[in-house]
């Protein structure tokens, strides 16, 4: 059942929803969904073009253009963040909803991995998100109301081989959110978390390799993984039912959140038997 099919059509209609890294995979079908259910949406992300695309296509499937605004933004320019916020406000008068959707993975074991990868991680994945939150919240609290979202990841709750810097950087995401959380709630304004699995994005090839390079290439997970317009579709079912944490994903990705919780031992078993499966596949590095 769709979110409108449960919840009326107006239950997003209206609203403005910022949503950063709207250029492609998860972002872009939030941004696709968002703009089918009647809301107003902020597409940000360094790509213009790609913005352009995402919000013609929008367009072509029915949204009105006066209610999707392009608003080119890197979030690793703090300096910026004052003046993107104002331009949303000029645009819509307020802020609804944030969803901090930006960043990037990795994949490279720790002993071949340079510092300044992980000082990379952390800035995008984590700095980047609490910078542009700090710059919204003013406004949802004169408000009275707002909702803050973010994109962590299933390696935010379990500690996988190949990322210890991305693991490393949505464990602190949730930490942050989930503290936020316990902040804010008495301002009138939510925090939700989206916890997604494999999801058919191009995440494995733009991950960083030890050296900060992309890796350029898919991997064969991301590649099966669940399609990005069906997550978005949970994504948005899951915040029109109130859920603080949205689990999305298909693949037996997803029993890690379990696992870890009933037994961690033997997640912490099972996952250094897959570090071990990558190391003889790379010929024992």
């Amino acid at each position: 059942m769709s979110v409108t099919e449960q919840h009326g059509e107006d239950v997003f209609a209206r609203q403005v929803v910022w949503i950063t890294g709207a250029s492609s995979g998860i972002g872009e079908a939030l941004a696709r969904a968002f703009a089918g259910c009647g809301a107003r949406v902020v597409l940000s992300a360094r790509n213009v073009p790609e913005l352009e695309r995402v919000r013609d296509e929008c367009v072509a499937a029915g949204a009105d253009a006066d209610d999707l605004l392009v608003l080119p933004l890197d979030v690793l320019d703090y300096d910026a963040l004052p003046g993107a916020v104002q331009a949303v406000q000029d645009a819509f008068g307020g802020i609804d909803m944030l969803i901090n959707n930006a960043g990037t993975s990795q994949r490279s074991f720790c002993l071949e991995t340079g510092l300044q990868v992980y000082r990379t991680l952390f800035e995008l994945n984590v700095i980047a998100q609490i910078a542009l939150t700090k710059a919204v919240l003013p406004i949802m609290v004169e408000q009275g109301s707002g909702h803050v979202l973010v994109t962590a990841s299933v390696a935010g709750k379990v500690g996988v081989p190949l990322r210890t810097g991305y693991c490393a950087a949505k464990h602190a995401v949730m930490g942050f959110f989930d503290a936020l959380r316990t902040e804010v709630a008495h301002l009138g304004i939510k925090v939700t978390t989206i916890v997604p699995g494999f999801i058919r994005t191009n995440i494995g090839a733009n991950a960083l390799t030890g050296t900060g390079e992309p890796t350029g290439v898919q991997d064969a997970d991301i590649e099966s993984g669940m399609d990005a317009t069906e997550c978005a579709s949970q994504v948005l079912q899951g915040i029109a039912n109130g859920i603080e944490e949205i689990a999305v994903g298909g693949g037996p990705e997803m029993g890690l959140l379990e696992l870890k919780r009933q037994d961690p031992t033997s997640t912490f078993r099972l996952l250094e038997s897959m570090a071990e499966d990558i190391r003889s596949k790379r010929g024992g590095a």
